[in-house]
C-alpha cells in the first residue's frame, strides 16, 4: 500500500471518529479502511487505535503518530502546491541560441521584458549565425532561420523572416525614391557582407509570382546588421534588412520603407528543441511566450 494514502485514511478515521463514515467520505469500503490502519500498525509495530464494536480511541503512540501524520500530509500538500506553482511560474536557467541579427535586435529586448515578469528565470543567450546543435552544445532552445532539414529537432513555427528595403527620409530627399527594383541600380545600397565578397550584391524582389533580381552596389557593407541599420538611419543609403528588426525605426520615422508594392526575400523561422528531450516547464513556458510574440499570427 501507499504509505501517504494510508496516513490520509488514518487521519480521516481519527477526525471523523468512525471507520464507516471515513469509508463513505473516501469512497472506499470499511474493510479497505481497516486494511490501511493495519498496514500502518504493522509498519510501526504497535497498535494505533483501540477498536471495539461501538467506538475506537487512540493509543498514546497513536496520538503521537496522528500528530506526525498531519504534519507529513501538510508537507506533501505544500510540495504538490510548489510543483503546481512551478508549472505556472517558470524558474531556473534556460540556455537559448539564436542568429545574431534576430537575437540582438529582437530577441534580447523580448528576453529583458520576459525576465521582468518572471524574475525567478535566468536566460543564457548565445548569438551565432552558424547552425547550432543543441545536444552537442548544451542548449535548451534554438531559434533557426531557414528550411528545416534536421528531423532530430522539433518545435514551433514563427513568423517568416522577411527582408524589406528602406532608407532614411534625408537620403530619399536628396535622391529620387525608387519606384521599381531596377531603380536601385542608381542608388548607394548598403550590403550585408555575407551576401557577396565584393561591394556588388544581388537583391531579389517578388511581385505576385514574378521575381526580379537586381545587381546593386554601394560604398559600405558590413557583416553586422546593426552597423548597416545605423548607416541607413544616418542617411548613408538604402538597406535591405529584416522587417522584424526595423519596426521601431519605421514607427519612429527614422527609416521609410520603399518598394512597398514588392515583397523582399523571406525565410522560414522556427524555435526548436531536441526531439528526444522532453521539454521542461520553463522551456514550455518560454516557447509559448515566444510564439505569442513572434508566431505567424503575431503583429
Amino acid at each position: 500500500m501507499d504509505r501517504l494514502t494510508s496516513m490520509a485514511v488514518f487521519v480521516r478515521v481519527v477526525d471523523i471518529g468512525s471507520f464507516a463514515a471515513a469509508a463513505t467520505e473516501l469512497e472506499i469500503s470499511p474493510q479497505m479502511v481497516a486494511k490501511h490502519i493495519v498496514y500502518l500498525e504493522d509498519r510501526v509495530g504497535a497498535t494505533l487505535l483501540h477498536r471495539t464494536t461501538r467506538r475506537h480511541s487512540l493509543t498514546d503512540l497513536g496520538r503521537a503518530y496522528f500528530d506526525q501524520c498531519q504534519r507529513v500530509l501538510k508537507e506533501a500538500e505544500r510540495s504538490d502546491a510548489l510543483a503546481d506553482e512551478m508549472r505556472t511560474k517558470p524558474s531556473g536557467l534556460l540556455r537559448v541560441a539564436a542568429p545574431v541579427t534576430f537575437g540582438a535586435s529582437v530577441l534580447a529586448p523580448f528576453i529583458t521584458a520576459y525576465l521582468r515578469d518572471f524574475p525567478d528565470m535566468q536566460i543564457d543567450l548565445t548569438l551565432n549565425d552558424r547552425i547550432v546543435d543543441p545536444l552537442e552544445e548544451g542548449v535548451d532552445i534554438v531559434v533557426r532561420i531557414g528550411p528545416l532539414e534536421d528531423s532530430s529537432l522539433i518545435g514551433r513555427t514563427l513568423a517568416p523572416y522577411r527582408l524589406i528595403a528602406c532608407a532614411a527620409p534625408d537620403y530619399l530627399a536628396r535622391h529620387t525614391t525608387p519606384k521599381v527594383p531596377a531603380d536601385l541600380a542608381g542608388h548607394n545600397c548598403l550590403g550585408f557582407a555575407y551576401w557577396s565578397p565584393s561591394l556588388r550584391c544581388a537583391w531579389e524582389f517578388f511581385e505576385g509570382d514574378r521575381s526580379e533580381t537586381v545587381k546593386v552596389t554601394g560604398t559600405f557593407r558590413s557583416n553586422n546588421w546593426a552597423a548597416l541599420r545605423s548607416a541607413a538611419v544616418a542617411g548613408a543609403g538604402i538597406t535591405l534588412g529584416p522587417e522584424i528588426a526595423l519596426r521601431e525605426e519605421l514607427a519612429a520615422g527614422r527609416l521609410v520603407q520603399i518598394l512597398g508594392d514588392y515583397r523582399g526575400p523571406e525565410r522560414p523561422m522556427h524555435i526548436l528543441y531536441p526531439a528526444n528531450r522532453r521539454p521542461t516547464a520553463k522551456m514550455r513556458h518560454f516557447i509559448k511566450a515566444m510564439t505569442g510574440a513572434f508566431g505567424p499570427n503575431s503583429k
